[in-house]
């Protein structure tokens, strides 16, 4: 596939209708997680200009950050800790409309007002999220959560 993005507009839904093959087709072929988780947080980032998304994988008990798109990013969470680490302890998606009213948020950037945080869990083991940051309040809602669960789910973390 050529790198170039067939840019969509519409509704969420369609966005996603338009974007997941295209990832699909760039995940195609490619082993190397790096170069495949890259090019899913450019495509998505893209597509919906959110502020910012990428991966955190566990590394040593930790979410360590991977590939991202968007501002200098934590470095490393700790499990139960902010979104991503309550994501983790409860290995659950969570939606936050309001970060700063979230108890325990990990401000990485003030201009983050609302998330979601996708786990990723291959044969009940628990390897990472995924995590996006809009500036808008309330910007995620279920829409997202079963397109961003789908499209993981295309992604071979078995280099883990």
């Amino acid at each position: 596939m050529a790198e170039d993005l067939a840019i969509r507009k519409g509704n969420k839904s369609e966005q996603y209708r338009s974007i997941v093959p295209q990832i699909k087709s760039l995940l195609s072929g490619e082993t190397d997680l790096v170069a495949n988780l890259g090019n899913i947080c450019a495509a998505l980032k893209e597509q919906f200009g959110w502020f910012w998304v990428g991966f955190y994988l566990v590394k040593n008990d930790e979410l360590v950050l991977s590939a991202f798109q968007g501002p200098v990013a934590c470095t490393r969470i700790q499990k139960g800790k902010g979104v991503c680490g309550q994501a983790w302890e409860q290995e659950q998606t969570l939606i936050v409309e309001n970060v700063n009213q979230f108890d325990g948020h990990i401000a990485c950037s003030s201009k983050s007002q609302s998330e979601i945080v996708v786990p990723i869990l291959r044969n009940g083991k628990f390897i990472g999220v995924l995590d996006v940051d809009s500036e808008h309040l309330a910007h995620f809602d279920e829409v997202d959560q079963l397109h961003l669960e789908q499209l993981l789910s295309l992604v071979d973390f078995s280099s883990l």
